[in-house]
């Protein structure tokens, strides 16, 4: 069962940012309450990282017990281990390096420099066993509380691009070739892995999205705009400034 999109539109940017802090940190403490645990997946991208910089900020970021918190990755640039490119070393500065985590849940996915080496392929199959090994005995992947996304001009979300194989691709992991935005080669968590998750947020901001966005919103399909193809199986979320919500209709805005 997948759930139906809900709209919610914030003035800008440092605001987006901001709501989205407050949200996950509900969002953990309500899934620590329930389960004594949480799972998150992280994104990259401009408005993710300023959104965990404003959970840093937070006085509220005490009431998580940061020790039980799964965190993992929708996808990931495959380049060194120390590149400024990664995914995993922005989410570190901006946010992990300054919390109490439990190594063992931190699950980054491999980097070039890694034990794959140059093969993506076998360091996306390497990520897919993690991610198995990790699930309940019911499903392939964990049961993830909140699975944070962003979303390319063109429609793209983690490193699934418009008409791209990713775009047809089911298995939960997968190697990316020739990627048209660089770096060319990524590893990206599947539709597959991405619709498990119980809480999906399409984090968006900037008018030159505004086109894509109007479109996922309006039946586009997940080929022609892969963002519109994520849906969480209790919440789908796409939290929006202003100028990304611009070509949306008055109908499908909530503020």
């Amino acid at each position: 069962m997948t759930s139906s999109p809900v709209v919610v539109v914030v003035k800008d940017a440092p605001l987006l940012a901001e709501l989205v802090a407050a949200r996950l940190l509900t969002r953990l403490v309500d899934a620590q309450a329930l389960r004594g645990r949480a799972s998150v997946v992280l994104t990259g991208g401009g408005t993710g990282i300023a959104a965990l910089e404003a959970v840093g900020r937070s006085a509220a970021r005490q009431a998580v017990d940061w020790r039980q918190v799964d965190l993992w990755w929708g996808d990931e640039r495959y380049v060194a281990s120390g590149d400024p490119d990664r995914n995993e070393l922005q989410a570190r500065r901006a946010l992990l390096d300054d919390l109490d985590l439990d190594p063992a849940r931190v699950h980054p996915m491999p980097a070039s420099d890694g034990l794959d080496g140059d093969d993506v392929d076998a360091a996306a199959d390497r990520y897919a066993d993690e991610l198995t090994a990790a699930a309940a005995s019911d499903g392939d992947v964990p049961g993830f509380d909140v699975l944070l996304l962003g979303m390319g001009v063109e429609g793209h979300t983690a490193s699934i691009f418009p008409a791209s194989p990713a775009a047809y691709d089911e298995r939960i992991v997968f190697g990316v070739h020739g990627c048209p935005k660089p770096p060319p080669t990524r590893i990206s968590l599947g539709f597959s892995a991405l619709n498990a998750a119980r809480e999906v947020w399409m984090v968006v901001a900037g008018r030159d999205k505004a086109g894509a966005v109007a479109m996922a919103l309006s039946g586009a399909g997940r080929v022609q705009v892969p963002a519109a193809g994520v849906h969480g199986r209790s919440a789908t979320l796409w939290l929006l400034d202003e100028q990304a919500a611009a070509e949306l209709p008055r109908e499908l805005r909530r503020r």
